[in-house]
């Protein structure tokens, strides 16, 4: 791994990869929104911009003018326009207009009920292989298979594939990052991968989402091959990471607030803002976006070219809009985070990761109603753009 030398002033040299940010964030924003709101960095092609406070982050997401999504992941090196296009994520308007209505329908909340009960099937066999084990890795053996599981059947692929979703996202989203070298590769494999599953959907359409995307129609022509291709990554690498992420974070926090999951254990009525409450707390997802045109935002100019790390986690932890950011509450009603992000470009598959992050703790609190994160060891979060536990050591207490 290239060896980066450490942030010395977040304000002027911020590193979503610093050891210090992967271990613990949340001080290094709560700093900066006090004596410097939005921070900047050379470690990026053109500069990096750090927006730290919840109404500049909201302004800069609405604004597509200035601030394109044609690049959505900050990096040291860019990557040439149009190497990993993945609409509408990647798209601004008018094409994302059209490109994100294609999917709407797909990811509507009556078809994701459908998929309830092979969620909650995914999650008990996954339970059910941990057996009588006195300790397992709530990430490992659990959060991280379960949306993969998912999108597998909702692709219509094997899930026996997850290993390679596994190893795509890391390249992706982490290890090209730093070496943009690897990421045209993984795309080419992941091009390969989805050109075969659309040979096969165009002899004989199935029900599952290449086929949706074969059958749709915008203004009357279908998509092209690249659009449908571009889509199919998205929904893969999107669908994946972040929602394992969000999982491993709300284990995580039962983990180690007894009185949290005591009461939530207890009090069942509560999941639905206790989920809210989750997502606002450990929002997983940090999205970016390029300068185009010079604009002040917060007192800080931004120029042409620049990166910027658009930290909806960062928003969320903002006192001007959350009381007491930095505590959970379980039971928190004003709740208007942003962990699918703002603007037009809000995550279309939020009703999903919602499905199945209500359905991964009310399966495992069934289960396991009491346990700790073990003790004398500790959590590996991931590193970049995904926030998550990549290793969570939990010892169970009591099996219901």
């Amino acid at each position: 791994m290239q060896t980066r030398p450490p942030v010395t002033d977040w304000a002027t040299d911020f590193d979503h990869f610093d050891p210090q940010w992967t271990a613990n964030p949340y001080p290094i924003w709560a700093d900066l929104r006090q004596r410097c709101p939005v921070a900047t960095s050379q470690r990026f092609e053109d500069g990096g911009y750090l927006p730290t406070r919840y109404d500049d982050v909201r302004e800069i997401a609405y604004d597509a003018e200035h601030f394109s999504s044609r690049r959505v992941i900050v990096r040291e090196h860019k990557l040439p326009l149009g190497a990993s296009t993945a609409p509408p994520i990647t798209s601004d308007p008018p094409e994302h207009t059209a490109a994100r209505k294609v999917l709407l329908p797909a990811f509507a909340p009556k078809e994701i009920a459908r998929l309830e009960d092979k969620t909650r099937a995914v999650c008990r066999s996954l339970l059910d292989a941990m057996g009588d084990r006195a300790e397992v890795d709530g990430a490992v053996d659990y959060a991280q298979h379960i949306p993969v599981r998912v999108i597998a059947h909702m692709l219509g692929v094997p899930e026996e594939d997850g290993d390679l979703f596994r190893s795509w996202i890391q390249r992706v989203l982490v290890d090209g990052v730093r070496n943009p070298q690897i990421v045209p590769p993984t795309v080419a494999e992941m091009t390969a991968y989805f050109d075969q599953r659309i040979d096969e959907r165009s002899a004989q359409p199935g029900e599952d989402l290449v086929s949706f995307l074969l059958a749709a129609r915008v203004d009357g022509a279908p998509l092209s091959r690249e659009h449908v291709l571009g889509s199919l990554r998205l929904i893969l690498i999107a669908g994946i990471d972040t929602t394992w992420s969000g999982i491993g974070a709300s284990l995580w926090h039962l983990a180690t607030h007894p009185q949290d999951r005591a009461r939530l254990v207890a009090a069942p009525g509560l999941m639905q803002t206790a989920i809210e409450e989750f997502l606002r707390a450990y929002s997983p997802v940090t999205m970016a976006r390029e300068v185009v045109k010079e604009r002040d935002v917060g007192g800080c100019p931004f120029k042409p070219g620049g990166q910027i790390l658009l930290s909806f986690p960062a928003a969320n932890r903002d006192p001007a809009v959350f009381e007491a950011p930095d505590e959970f509450r379980i039971d928190r009603e004003v709740n208007p985070h942003a962990a699918f992000g703002l603007g037009r470009h809000r995550c279309i598959g939020s009703n999903l990761a919602r499905m199945e992050m209500t359905i991964a703790i009310q399966e495992w609190l069934a289960r396991f109603p009491d346990f700790t994160e073990t003790p004398g060891r500790t959590t590996t979060w991931s590193e970049g753009t995904v926030r998550g536990p990549r290793r969570m050591p939990i010892t169970i207490l009591r099996r219901a």
